[in-house]
């Protein structure tokens, strides 16, 4: 590895009719045309969905360059095919299911798991960040449970749905917990006990195949890094970014705690679970639990203060803090991708608003 673990993300989209809002499924088309343009698009489950991933970076900074060129270059792409490519967890307005995207495989899961896969759409943002090994990345996704849910409360990106407001932050994270491998990840003992969880969910048929292994964190089944898939696709690329740090930071922390043989305080799955809850509840602006110490509710961004305090070291360590702290100013005082849905939406209740916001932010 290098002096620093690097990272890695993999954003999902959205693609919509540019007049009405409504998902395109067009994800083959548009990949082509990005191709054609140096670019590999990933097609998701449905066809209204395509998925970009960057190279590996060292910096936030190389980090933000890409994930800038792949979503100008992916949208553009969109645009030559008569989309729109939007950066939301869900469609703000959907018909009643999609088409499964035409992979044996796809087609294989829409079979087996019914609405569940045909009503998706759902777009995450996955932060792959390097670890020794896969026992060290069993290891660190315990220590990073507590702060999966102030992960998912910064990025929140899914309260207008159906053309409603949901009075959630993030949607999406409540639909996606349907899956029956999806959601906070258990506490394992080893990378054995990892393994042996995931062929009884594939023996009893709870899952098709390993790829379905949908926890929010998670050791990468193809790459030498540990994965957090706890976020909505982030509104903007400042958001992705400061995600990818905050990860990072976490991810770094827990090696640290690891070398040092800190105690890992016990986390009740009762607790964490309502801790999700309130995160999709409340988002940025709400109040989040406090799983480490009171177990009360608390202002999500007095949380978040002290999760960048407890990372701190870390941060510093890449030159990440200073970055860090402006960002999460900015986003206070302007709003994530949720709260900026919802001002769109309240200003006169118009899908187009909220369509046009999402729009904006996608290539801001």
């Amino acid at each position: 590895m290098a002096s620093h673990p690097t990272v890695g993300v993999e954003e999902e989209f959205l693609l919509v009719d540019p007049a009405s809002g409504e998902p395109v499924a067009r994800n083959a088309s548009v990949a082509r045309r990005a191709e054609a343009r140096g670019v590999e698009l990933q097609l998701e489950l449905t066809t209204c969905q395509v998925e970009t991933t960057t190279e590996v970076a060292a910096t936030t900074d190389e980090l933000r360059s890409e994930l800038t060129r792949l979503r100008h270059i992916a949208a553009e792409a969109a645009e030559a095919d008569g989309a729109r490519l939007l950066a939301v967890g869900l469609p703000p307005t959907v018909p009643h299911e999609f088409p499964i995207t035409d992979t044996s495989r796809y087609r294989k899961i829409g079979e087996r798991f019914g609405m569940i896969a045909h009503e998706q759409g759902i777009c995450g943002c996955h932060v792959h960040v390097a670890v020794p090994d896969r026992e060290a990345a069993v290891r660190v996704s315990n220590r990073l449970r507590p702060w999966l849910p102030l992960l998912l409360a910064v990025a929140a990106n899914s309260a207008v749905y159906r053309n409603a407001d949901t009075g959630y932050a993030s949607w999406r994270s409540i639909l996606w917990q349907r899956w029956p491998s999806a959601g906070p990840p258990p506490h394992f003992e080893s990378a054995d006990e990892y393994d042996a969880v995931v062929r009884m969910l594939l023996n009893t048929g709870a899952m098709l195949d390993e790829g379905m292994t949908y926890w929010d964190v998670r050791p990468s089944a193809n790459f030498p890094t540990v994965e957090v898939r706890v976020a909505d696709v982030p509104a903007t690329v400042a958001e992705t970014v400061l995600l990818a740090a905050l990860v990072r930071g976490c991810v770094m922390t827990a090696l640290a705690e690891e070398r040092r043989g800190d105690t890992l305080p016990p986390l009740a799955d009762h607790a964490l679970r309502a801790a999700y809850w309130k995160a999709a509840r409340d988002g940025l602006d709400g109040h989040a639990i406090d799983l480490t110490e009171s177990h009360a509710a608390v202002p999500t961004v007095q949380l978040l203060d002290g999760l960048v305090d407890h990372i701190r070291p870390a941060l510093e360590s890449v030159g990440d803090y200073d970055m860090v702290r402006s960002e999460m100013t900015r986003i206070a005082e302007h709003g994530n991708g949720a709260m900026r849905q919802r001002r769109a939406w309240q200003r006169r209740h118009d899908i187009a608003d909220v369509l046009a916001e999402a729009a904006a932010a996608t290539l801001e």
